[in-house]
């Protein structure tokens, strides 16, 4: 038995944001991926996994009795697959900010909804909206709180653009130039990231007066100049918007970056050659890269790992 497969994501514009309304941008990346299987002679890693789906299906019994008119699952299949070892296969790393767990809600969601809203039909918002509400209940077993977009992008397999909380649409964004110089990638921090402290944190900070302004008058501005730049292929503004949020990033989420990029990062303001984001909450994990040139980039962070995710 073997599921389709689902894919990590990237949440180019709006960690932290969204929470607050901020718009986002959210594209798949299909250099990972996971689907839903079982094993004749299952590894530790597929009995681990296996173990954390039992607790899964357990948490999913609570949603759909607590809210049946959202969504209900074929308990009967789904339990006797996890009673015959079924684990979820992947590798897409955890922690890392690229939606670990979105992949594998989307794929027990596909596999065991009832009345599932399907890739294949007219996806109008107040479908998508649904779905994202389903998915946020489902991954909040993993975070405690989840926005339901990671599973969302991973389901859909298309770029996600935020609008507002109750205002997303599926979109496309400018097609890759594999001849340009412009590249957006990640770069390995060596850590992985905690969501659930990170978003702790983050509400912590929320109590401030002085946070909030930030946060509303630059953090959110920049973030939703970005989003529309980027979708709208506005390279040159883009940068410049790039440039403001990552000052404002390094400046009031310092928690959120590991110290030893805090150099690095401000290396990149300096120089232009680069900007650097955080990739999903931080802490850890991926941290997101914007540059112009990508052989610049390259050169000026030649001891780090480098992954280039989108080209133009």
């Amino acid at each position: 038995m073997k599921g389709p497969l689902f894919y990590s994501k990237i949440l180019l514009f709006g960690e932290y944001g969204i929470i607050k309304d901020s718009k986002g941008l959210s594209i798949p990346y299909n250099f990972f991926k996971g689907a839903l299987k079982t094993d004749e002679n299952p590894s530790k890693e597929a009995l681990d996994s296996n173990g954390h789906l039992k607790n899964f299906v357990t948490y999913l019994e609570e949603v759909s009795n607590e809210e049946p008119e959202l969504v209900t699952f074929n308990f009967e299949a789904l339990k006797k697959d996890v009673e015959s070892g079924m684990y979820f296969d992947s590798s897409i790393p955890q922690g890392y900010g690229v939606g670990s767990s979105g992949a594998l809600v989307a794929a027990v969601y596909d596999q065991y909804a009832n009345d599932k809203i399907t890739v294949l039909e007219n996806l109008t918002r107040e479908k998508l909206l649904k779905l994202k509400l389903i998915f946020g209940k489902m991954e909040s077993f993993f975070h405690g709180k989840s926005s339901g977009l990671d599973p969302l992008n991973s389901y859909l397999s298309l770029p996600i653009l935020i609008n507002s909380q109750d205002n997303i649409e599926s979109t496309s964004i400018p097609s890759q130039n594999t001849e340009g110089k412009g590249a957006v990638f990640l770069l390995d921090s060596g850590t992985t990231g905690e969501t659930a402290p990170m978003v702790q944190l983050f509400m912590e900070k929320m109590k401030q007066e002085g946070f909030r302004t930030m946060l509303k008058n630059q953090f959110i501005k920049h973030t939703d100049a970005c989003v529309e730049d980027f979708v709208n292929g506005n390279v040159k503004s883009l940068f410049g918007n790039l440039k403001q949020l990552s000052h404002v990033v390094l400046d009031n989420f310092k928690p959120m970056i590991p110290t030893k990029f805090h150099q690095l990062w401000k290396q990149g303001i300096d120089t232009n050659d680069y900007y650097l984001k955080l990739c999903g909450s931080g802490g850890g994990g991926y941290i997101l890269g914007f540059t112009q040139d990508i052989d610049k980039a390259k050169s000026a962070l030649k001891d780090y790992n480098l992954e280039v995710v989108y080209n133009f």
